[in-house]
């Protein structure tokens, strides 16, 4: 049974949750009401028909009239538009239509679903990896790699997003699809990429002067031997991971994790962790005989919840008194292991995209390939070659922010007298980091974090434009630019609601993440 305290702060979360949740749409109701009387009244709608020369103008002015209610006045009419919205609760939703006669609710959605494509998978690499390096850089201050992430983040902050987004079509699409032709990499370009990615991996790591040269060399010949794979491979025109690179990539996710989680003298979860990376391994031939006879998404999730089952199992085993720990290392190298796995099925459809493109596989513009037919995996390889370049250009520009905000954080953080006692006490320098700095470090980022992704699911407007991506942001400007009333509507509800949803959500976790905050 749960301590009286216990409930006692889950009725209190739970009373919170709902009164924000009528805070919010008090919020929405009030705001859309304001935006809708202001957009109403901000141009005429049908402008373009009343200078048309069609002989039945008066009859199209007419039906549009009568469509779209314009005969009604503004605000009134915004209740004939939250009527459609309430018809939600009935399983009815209706948004009211285009000026052009289309179903808002539809091309919202369809818009809706292109946007968060984009945008999720952009935010999470961005926030992980942005908070990954902006910590780094805060351990390692006034180093070579600090300085290195400071000057990089200061570019991109300075760079606009469409000069990002032209500099990527360029460099990025079609210049690699220009190295397919002939793709070989010169002895010179793997002298200095080892070189350069030799410097970061030493820098990050750390350490004095011998130790840094040893991760120096270390980085440059793992660099260099990965190129020259590459090469001889012929890994650019048949690219694959095979069940050598997948148990690399799963000894380095077992290593990461237990050092994270526990650190590596915790035996238990080491072991728990690298059988997990085995087990990835050995699983690749029987998953490429499950995803030949069920090429679909159901056969995807159920390995997938079949891989963390495994891990989990596989943690209990080795983790003795403290399984805890060992299933949380196992379950995220068996994550890690798994998507290994599914990568290396999906590139294999890279061949088959490279014929039906004509050898220039990287797109430019657009969200699909016209008129191609395939399988899942052709169908997932072709989303990622045309997703890869808008994604780029949001990562960069949000990692930029979010490595600064997390290195300024962690700073502060590291300065507090709870971080200098904790020291004082002789507990492992990774504990401090981990478990007193990380965490409180996380709060004032759970906001930035809130802030971006309501914002970013509005749609990244610049963005989509210079990549012709079909999402909310063109549907909002191309909306505006007609006075078309109803489709600004559906952007601007499904916006509000993101980004108090999210508001929300951060307020929930700080109390997660900071147990002297109180939702009360």
């Amino acid at each position: 049974m749960e301590h009286p305290t216990q409930q006692k702060g889950h009725g209190a979360v739970f009373a919170y949750v709902i009164r924000r949740l009528l805070i919010i749409v008090l919020v929405i109701f009030a705001a859309s009401f304001l935006i809708y009387v202001m957009a109403a009244n901000a141009g005429d709608p049908l402008e373009t028909l009343r200078g048309s020369t069609a002989p039945n103008k008066a009859q199209l002015i007419a039906a549009a009239t009568q469509r779209l209610h314009l005969d009604v006045s503004p605000p009134l009419r915004y209740f004939i538009w939250l009527g459609g919205v309430l018809k939600l609760f009935v399983g009815d939703l209706d948004l009211g239509q285009t000026l052009s006669g289309l179903d808002v609710t539809t091309v919202l959605g369809q818009s809706m679903w292109s946007t968060l494509q984009l945008v999720t998978v952009a935010s999470l690499l961005a926030i992980t990896f942005g908070i990954a390096i902006g910590m780094i850089s805060a351990l390692r201050q006034y180093s070579g790699f600090d300085y290195a992430v400071t000057l990089v983040a200061f570019v991109f902050f300075a760079l606009p997003v469409f000069w990002v987004g032209q500099l990527l079509k360029l460099n990025v699409a079609i210049g690699f699809n220009d190295f397919l032709q002939h793709p070989v990499i010169p002895t010179v370009a793997i002298v200095v990429i080892s070189i350069v990615a030799g410097f970061i991996w030493a820098s990050a790591m750390g350490g004095q002067l011998r130790r840094w040269g040893i991760n120096f060399a270390g980085g440059t010949v793992a660099s260099a031997a990965v190129l020259i794979y590459a090469n001889v491979s012929n890994f650019f025109l048949q690219p694959n991971l095979g069940p050598l690179w997948i148990g690399i990539i799963g000894v380095i996710a077992a290593v990461v994790a237990t050092q994270l989680t526990t650190g590596l003298s915790n035996r238990r979860a080491l072991g728990a962790a690298l059988t997990t990376a085995l087990i990835g391994v050995i699983s690749w031939w029987p998953v490429q005989f499950a995803f030949y006879y069920f090429p679909n998404w159901g056969a995807i999730i159920g390995l997938a919840v079949i891989a963390l089952l495994i891990g989990a199992a596989v943690g209990w085993l080795f983790g003795g008194d403290d399984r805890r720990v060992s299933i949380r290392a196992a379950v995220i190298t068996a994550f890690f292991s798994a998507g290994a796995v599914l990568i290396d099925r999906i590139m294999g459809a890279w061949p088959d995209l490279m014929q039906n493109t004509s050898g220039r596989p990287i797109a430019t513009i657009g969200s699909e390939t016209p008129n191609l037919n395939g399988s899942i995996w052709l169908t997932a390889v072709d989303s990622f070659s045309h997703v890869l370049l808008p994604t780029l250009t949001i990562m960069l520009i949000s990692l930029a922010a979010y490595s600064r905000y997390s290195r300024g954080s962690l700073l502060e953080v590291m300065s507090m007298d709870y971080v200098r006692t904790a020291r004082a006490k002789g507990l492992p320098e990774r504990t401090v980091i981990m478990r007193h700095a990380f965490r409180n470090a996380l709060i004032p980022i759970a906001t930035i974090v809130a802030f971006d992704l309501g914002g970013l699911i509005g749609g990244a407007v610049i963005t989509e434009t210079v990549f012709a991506w079909k999402g909310m942001g063109l549907l909002f400007v191309n909306a505006l630019r007609q006075v078309d009333l109803n489709p600004i509507m559906g952007v601007f509800l499904v916006t509000s609601i993101f980004a108090l949803v999210f508001n929300l959500l951060a307020d929930l976790a700080y109390t997660a993440l900071d147990p002297r905050i109180r939702v009360s």
